[in-house]
């Protein structure tokens, strides 16, 4: 019995060394991803206006990003989960990370940014299958721990590229900056060709094995569309969203500048949203929602942020602006995690890119509209008017929030 003992023990061990090997590498992957696309985010509103555009236009390029997603995160979700296979994506996202900022570096106006910040929109649109993915690593059950998890990455590989993107441009000028992502997303190409993609038949067969593959995708499709939980959770996510690239994604860079900040200053502005933005990501789904209840911990992070967002145009200098970054921070990952988790939670797998497709497709108009409107605002009323614009739409998701659907099961 001895030898099947150490046998069995010796089995264990090597799963569990294997699980962890297959997170790491996913985690790998998931920084760099993300550092792509954020490596010039601190420094691109001020690159805009060094470049003589307006607050329209910078507005306007700004919520381009979202535009693409819009268009293209709810049918690559569909196509996703039509072909069983989720990595193809995160290699496609990669590749496109890497052209978005080769566009970036095109001299003249607004032609190559706008190309490029079109172009990572695409790359953003592949984390549908990002997240589905990774939450196939885990239990059904665990969803909230999945994707907090996958939130902490998503914001410390973000937090990794907006961190060091003020001390390049500071020493090797704006295109520093994009040369290194080109730089990072090729790692992340290399990376993810080691990724974990679990064999398991996660598609048509599981809804309803009788039916043709077509009849299927149109019986599951019909199931995401009728979800009402799904659509208020999107709306939610829309108008986090909204605020979130009016903020730190947005114009709080160019609020710093204002103030006096130079680019390198603009790093302790990242690290001040970014750091405990990335903690309490981790922290919301295992720890506060379970303590305070899910619906609870959502309001109160929308009542939070709408406060600390309408306080940062009131800044009178950068100690006091990192302060509300600091605070706005934590606000907003309150609700990040759990929305990104309550939009999963009640579908079957072969259903769940078709359901995070259309949730990312929907919180995509937020990136679009939300920098959008806060720019003509902006230009109108200076950058205060566009921050009290964000405000709002944090009233508005705190009160929607009330709401039964958010109560945990």
């Amino acid at each position: 019995m001895l030898p099947q003992a150490n046998s069995t023990a010796t089995h264990t061990r090597s799963n569990v060394w294997l699980e962890r090997r297959r997170h790491l590498v996913f985690a790998i992957a998931t920084v760099l991803y993300w550092s792509t696309l954020y490596i010039y985010v601190p420094i691109l509103s001020p690159f805009l206006n060094d470049r003589g555009l307006s607050m329209g236009w910078i507005g306007f390029i700004l919520g381009s990003y979202g535009l693409t997603q819009v268009l293209i995160r709810f049918p690559l979700g569909i196509f996703s989960d039509v072909l069983n296979r989720r990595k193809p994506f995160l290699m496609i996202g990669m590749a496109a990370g890497l052209v978005s900022c080769a566009l970036f570096m095109i001299p003249g106006g607004w032609e190559g940014p706008l190309a490029g910040r079109l172009m990572a929109g695409i790359c953003a649109a592949t984390w549908v299958p990002f997240t589905v993915l990774y939450a196939s690593y885990y239990p059904v059950n665990e969803t909230h721990r999945a994707m907090g998890t996958l939130s902490f990455l998503t914001v410390f590989g973000q937090l990794a590229g907006m961190s060091a993107s003020g001390w390049i441009a500071s020493a090797g000028g704006w295109n520093a900056a994009f040369l290194s992502g080109i730089i990072i997303a090729s790692g992340g190409m290399l990376i993810t060709l080691f990724v974990y993609e679990p064999k398991e038949k996660i598609g048509l067969s599981q809804s309803n094995p009788t039916m043709n593959p077509s009849a299927n995708r149109k019986t599951i499709l019909a199931t995401v569309l009728r979800s009402v939980p799904l659509r208020k959770v999107a709306l939610l996510s829309l108008l986090a969203h909204g605020i979130l690239f009016i903020t730190m994604f947005g114009f709080t860079p160019l609020q710093a500048v204002e103030l006096g900040a130079s680019e390198a200053a603009l790093t302790g502005i990242v690290v001040a949203f970014m750091v405990p933005h990335a903690l309490v990501s981790l922290w919301s789904g295992r720890y506060l929602a379970p303590r305070f209840g899910t619906r609870n911990v959502i309001v109160a992070g929308f009542l939070f942020a709408a406060i600390f967002t309408c306080a940062i145009p009131f800044s009178p200098n950068l100690g006091w602006l990192a302060a509300t970054q600091i605070l706005n921070g934590i606000a907003q990952a309150m609700y990040f995690p759990l929305l990104l988790s309550l939009a999963i939670r009640d579908f079957k797998s072969d259903e769940r890119a078709t359901a995070m497709g259309l949730y990312q497709s929907v919180y995509s108009i937020g990136m679009f509209l939300g920098p959008y409107i806060a720019g003509a605002l902006n230009a109108a009323g200076g950058l205060k008017a566009g921050f009290i614009f964000g405000a709002a739409l944090g009233v508005i998701a705190a009160l929607l929030s009330a709401d039964h659907t958010l109560r945990d099961k």
